[in-house]
């Protein structure tokens, strides 16, 4: 059996039914949600497409968060999981205490150019005052306490092998729609009993040893990181299974033009995307399109096409694309050269929905892959590779 008829036989008819979302509790229309990283996003361009299902309706924040994720916690909580290596604290009770109160800003719609849709809070994570605010803080935080990987490749275009060594940090976190963590708790906190199982979504069956879960184990989002999911999810009204983040250390840290399609996304897919650290320049341009039958483009369509969207992004600020916007547009974040390439680093986190088993194999492989572990030095302020207490 082809590849091509394996992944058809795989999606069935689960492309007729996308999810709908829910209404969004500011400003903005209805939305969407997407994803990303691959050999394209490090300067290269390929095509590696997978599948797609549906699910209940999010709960709200309120719902899903419950009391001891929206109140202060003991500065020695942690979340835990085999298949972390190590735990990862909860957040600080002063960001915790704050974490109920975001978005700190209403989201402003941007849909004035072609299949563009992104809603975009300036900012979403408070910041301000000499330290930067709650924006620096969670920036911190983050850094110092997550589990990073350096992701190394090869690819193979036109018999050609090209070894590819990702151009930041990464580290991910999440399960696709059609299976669950068998921990009660599904925020990394334990629940009793054999913790490490995973399990179908519908029927309960123990689904483990499937092959999209066997090559990387996959593991829950983090306490610190899913009271932010949640968050997005009420002030936008999109639901969110994976959390992607980048380290980018310095200027010279990038991600090249992509967009964020693949199938098993779904149609439409939608990403809140934040920033924490170092402003960057976020850049869109229209992906190519042949001009209309007996006719040409349009100023409008000119101009999306030739001359990329420049939005500043500062740390807190969060944008979410949707709609049309991953199937029409590619987005980037460029190098920095000369006095900006020192930037002191900044923080890219990325909620999207995973539909299918595919997608969970996807990101572990290309944002935690079989390299080893690193952890921020507080000391010498670099990534370092981190070794187990024995």
């Amino acid at each position: 059996m082809s590849r091509k008829r394996t992944i058809d036989a795989f999606f069935g008819a689960a492309g007729a039914g996308t999810p709908k979302p829910k209404k969004p509790r500011d400003i903005s229309d209805g939305l969407h949600e997407t994803s990303r990283d691959r050999a394209h996003l490090d300067g290269l361009d390929t095509n590696i497409n997978h599948e797609v299902l549906d699910k209940a309706p999010a709960k709200s924040a309120a719902e899903e968060l419950g009391a001891s994720q929206i109140t202060p916690g003991k500065s020695n909580d942690f979340s835990s999981y085999p298949a972390y290596p190590f735990p990862i604290p909860h957040l600080p009770p002063a960001l915790a205490a704050e974490l109920p109160s975001w978005p700190a800003s209403l989201g402003r719609v941007i849909n004035d150019q072609p299949d563009l849709d992104l809603l975009y809070f300036e900012p979403y994570v408070a910041r301000g005052g000499g330290g930067g605010g709650s924006a620096r803080s969670l920036f911190e935080f983050l850094r110092a306490e997550l589990p990073f990987y350096r992701v190394e490749y090869d690819i193979n275009r036109g018999g050609t092998s090209t070894h590819i060594r990702t151009p930041r940090w990464t580290t991910v976190f999440g399960l696709d729609d059609t299976s669950r963590f068998s921990s009660a708790n599904s925020s990394g906190d334990g629940g009793g009993g054999d913790t490490s199982k995973i399990l179908d979504a519908k029927t309960g069956r123990d689904v483990s040893a499937d092959k999209f879960y066997t090559r990387y184990k996959p593991r829950p989002i983090p306490k610190c990181l899913d009271g932010l999911r949640l968050s997005a999810q009420e002030a936008t009204g999109c639901e969110f299974n994976f959390c992607l983040v980048n380290y980018y250390a310095s200027g010279a840290d990038s991600i090249s033009f992509h967009s964020d399609d693949e199938r098993f996304l779904g149609p439409l897919p939608a990403i809140a995307s934040f920033s924490l650290g170092a402003r960057r320049d976020f850049l869109l341009k229209h992906k190519p399109v042949p001009p209309p039958p007996g006719g040409e483009h349009t100023d409008t369509m000119k101009n999306a096409m030739s001359k990329p969207l420049k939005l500043p992004l500062a740390s807190g600020d969060m944008i979410l694309m949707r709609g049309p916007t991953q199937a029409s547009w590619l987005h980037s974040i460029p190098k920095r050269t000369g006095k900006n390439a020192t930037d002191g680093g900044r923080i890219n986190i990325t909620f999207r929905r995973a539909l299918v088993k595919p997608g969970t194999d996807n990101y572990y492989n290309y944002n935690v892959g079989t390299g080893p572990v690193y952890k921020w030095d507080t000391v010498n302020r670099e990534m370092r590779v981190w070794k187990k207490d024995l």
